[in-house]
């Protein structure tokens, strides 16, 4: 078992006393087919049968799998008790909750954050089939909060890995902005920045068709989309959005330029205007960033800066955790829109990691926006990345 997961597993059981809760049950099986998101952080291995891994607020550390499972557990070190089974881990579970006596159960549901929503509809149907005649029927609550603070408090040697990962982008988009010239696709970047993956043995942050997302000019498509075969042109705003996974841990960086015109020495005002006034949002969002602060009102500077500026407001949130994943759960920097549930009031926390990325359009040009991954501390925020504070030129 990994260094980092033991951390982790040492953190959750620090989350479960500062949550006052007794138990922490992740029921899992077949994780291949789609496992709970959390497993990774406290296993790092697939089950097959279902399995029952339980924390306690006391320290137990406890792996009920199938039998041909559970060498691996045992070889792991972390657990400090691995109890196999053959037919049904019912009576096993049933005996552990006897024998501890938790006076209430997280279980992983929630209506807020995917990545704390790992039980499977049908496993929680089997769990209240296997409970139903207990006293701990009842005493099932959501492990939301545990799930939510264990993935967005990042130890130091997952942040390490962030910084890693933050350091590789940021030198593949050095290579990419001195090798695009006009006449290029969006595809030929998209390529070139694959390449840079491949040498550098890492993986992309998110899909790999769609990472990079490359637009160029003001016909580009923003959003979740791959390149296209529209070419690089004078007068066009270049906008790249890309991340790696490096050792299971991701970046998240969005960078602009712009290529002049025959003549031209330097932006038209409009593109630099535009561009100002994203450097600015981004500012403000990070001024604002502290523990104790709820996303909406980070989202809300960042939002109401590029209003005041003249443009419409952009329709996504202003930021988002990363970690292992480039969306990584929890609470989110953004308005109280209802796809984004409760997360906006989620409250920040000194060690967790946001990406801020505000952006709008410049008619005639294209779409300019920038994100920074920025690591909360105790007094405010630190850059991960380098801040783009002026408009790259090709």
């Amino acid at each position: 078992m990994s260094q980092l997961i033991l951390e982790k597993m040492d953190q959750a059981i620090e989350i479960l006393k500062e949550k006052q809760i007794d138990l922490w049950l992740v029921f899992v099986r077949e994780t291949m087919a789609g496992g709970d998101p959390v497993l990774p952080l406290i296993y790092g291995h697939d089950l097959t049968w279902q399995s029952n891994l339980i924390f306690t607020r006391t320290g137990e550390r406890i792996a009920v799998v199938g039998r041909f499972e559970a060498e691996t557990a045992r070889r792991d070190g972390g657990y400090t008790q691995v109890i196999p089974y053959d037919q049904s881990i019912r009576d096993e579970l049933v005996n552990i909750l006897e024998k501890i006596n938790p006076s209430n159960i997280a279980i992983n549901y929630s209506i807020n954050d995917v990545q704390a929503d790992g039980l499977t509809h049908g496993l929680y149907q089997v769990l209240r089939g296997y409970l139903e005649t207990t006293p701990f029927f009842d005493r099932l609550i959501s492990a939301e909060n545990l799930v939510s603070a264990l993935r967005g408090r990042k130890t130091p040697a997952e942040l390490a890995r962030i910084r890693a990962a933050v350091e590789l982008t940021e030198d593949i988009f050095t290579q990419t902005f001195g090798y695009a010239k006009p006449g290029m696709s969006e595809q030929d970047i998209s390529v070139y920045m694959h390449q840079k993956l491949i040498e550098n043995n890492v993986g992309s942050a998110w899909e790999y068709e769609n990472c990079p997302i490359v637009n160029t000019g003001p016909e580009s498509h923003a959003g979740h989309v791959g390149p296209s075969q529209l070419t690089l042109q004078p007068g066009h705003i270049l906008h790249i959005d890309f991340g790696v996974l490096k050792n299971d841990y991701c970046s998240d960086i969005q960078r602009v330029a712009y290529i002049l015109r025959p003549g031209e020495s330097a932006a038209p005002d409009e593109v630099q205007h535009g561009f100002d006034t994203i450097v600015g949002a981004a500012r403000a969002a990070v001024a604002a960033m502290r523990p104790g602060i709820p996303g909406k009102v980070i989202d809300a500077a960042a939002r109401e800066y590029v209003i005041r500026r003249g443009y419409e407001e952009f329709k996504h949130a202003t930021g988002h955790q990363i970690g292992r994943l480039a969306h990584d759960g929890a609470g989110v920097i953004g308005p109280l829109w209802e796809r984004y549930a409760d997360t906006p009031n989620y409250e920040l926390e000194s060690t967790q990691v946001y990406t801020i990325e505000p952006s709008l359009f410049v008619p005639g040009y294209g779409i300019i926006g920038i994100e920074e991954d920025v690591l909360v501390t105790e007094i405010g925020a630190e850059y991960l990345s380098s801040p783009q504070v002026e408009l790259i030129l090709i």
